[in-house]
């Protein structure tokens, strides 16, 4: 029973650390732990990945390919990625690890529930670095054959070419890194989108702005639907902008996994979210927010009225306003822009009267009533 613990833990287990279920993993331990409405399911903790490669003899092989990558060469980093995925794909899971992973998912299921799979690398979501979309996620696998197949192939995408080579940049060692996976209960979203805590566009801390689109979040993410965009006050609740756009493409459940199929034309240019949903997802956005003291970047899903939260990590990129260092960017949020500049530094030398001519000439219409008063008398 000790083994199997070391290898599975539940979803909300308070005591998860990063180490042991990677930073997308620790993000919804946190959250469900909060009681926040996360699908229920559990950890394939790193101590199964590393398990998973010792026992086949994996991991001088691989530390071999990427040996020889160059970051800046995408051939040699394709060449490592298909070397590896070979590898694994070619290797046996323990049969201990995998009577683990059964043992949980049947208790989770109480049959063939669909559920998402999800891969959580230790160096992951970290808030000074993005690694989003480098590591494998699989959505609607039901029964334990697809199960276990899917846990695997998301280890293996740990060596996906783009997180080689991001690795490689960014100087963290690809022999200290390592992958546990999030099985969930798949939430079979009548809707779907991304919320970010702080407006991206803006940088403004007061607001929440919500993507939102018809059927699972895939469309989204894979860039194949232009979502709606609501922008919704902290405060009050109150959307402040909404923007509809005419949605044609959504993705949807199959028997076999995901796809995508035509949006009917009656719900391509409804409105995603009811201002009431809205109002109830960017609270939800805050508590996320609270919990971690950081700005987050968040994928949510509707589905029978009901939201829930699906991943959270922190926004590693935001314009405008940086508080701590008393900077404040009034442009990214209005029609206005604040500036030090003056003619004293525009024309910081002696003037000549030819210069001067000119300047009364160009500047007036340039800039009109700004600089009025500076023209009124001659020097």
């Amino acid at each position: 029973m000790q083994e199997t613990l070391a290898f599975i833990l539940p979803l909300s287990d308070v005591s998860a650390r990063l180490s042991q279920v990677g930073g997308k993993g620790a993000s919804l331990a946190r959250m469900a732990a909060a009681g926040l409405p996360v699908p229920p399911g559990f950890h394939v903790t790193t101590a199964a990945y590393r398990r998973f490669v010792t026992e086949n003899g994996l991991q001088e092989q691989i530390l071999s390919a990427v040996s020889t990558v160059a970051a800046d060469q995408p051939a040699t980093l394709e060449e490592a990625s298909k070397q590896i995925a070979g590898l694994f794909a070619q290797s046996a899971m323990p049969d201990d690890i995998a009577g683990a992973i059964r043992h949980a998912y049947a208790a989770l299921s109480r049959g063939n529930l669909p559920v998402a799979v999800r891969s959580s690398a230790t160096a992951e979501d970290l808030p000074e670095l993005s690694f989003a979309g480098q590591q494998d996620t699989y959505l609607n696998i039901h029964g334990e054959a697809m199960v276990l197949d899917a846990v695997k192939r998301c280890w293996a995408s740990l060596w996906t070419a783009r997180a080689i080579g991001y690795r490689t940049r960014h100087g963290i060692a690809q022999e200290d890194v390592s992958l546990a996976v999030a099985v969930q209960e798949l939430v079979p979203a009548d809707a779907a989108g991304i919320m970010f805590t702080a407006n991206p566009l803006t940088g403004t801390r007061d607001q929440v702005l919500i993507n939102a689109a018809w059927g699972l979040g895939e469309a989204i993410v894979g860039g194949l639907v232009t979502p709606d965009t609501v922008v919704v006050e902290k405060a009050s609740g109150a959307i402040t902008r909404q923007e509809i756009t005419e949605k044609n493409v959504m993705t949807v459940r199959t028997p076999e996994g995901t796809h995508e199929e035509p949006v009917p034309a009656d719900r391509r240019t409804q409105a995603v979210l009811s201002s009431a949903q809205a109002a109830e997802l960017a609270r939800i956005g805050v508590q996320i927010e609270d919990l971690n003291e950081q700005p987050m970047d968040i994928e949510w899903a509707l589905y029978d009225g009901r939201l829930f939260i699906v991943k959270a990590r922190p926004i590693t990129t935001l314009r405008g306003q940086a508080p701590a260092l008393e900077e404040w960017n009034d442009s990214l949020s209005g029609d206005s822009l604040w500036s030090c500049a003056n003619v004293g530094e525009a024309v910081p030398d002696v003037m000549t009267p030819c210069t001067w001519s000119l300047i009364q000439v160009f500047l007036p219409k340039r800039w009109g009533r700004c600089f009025s008063s500076a023209f009124a008398t001659t020097p």
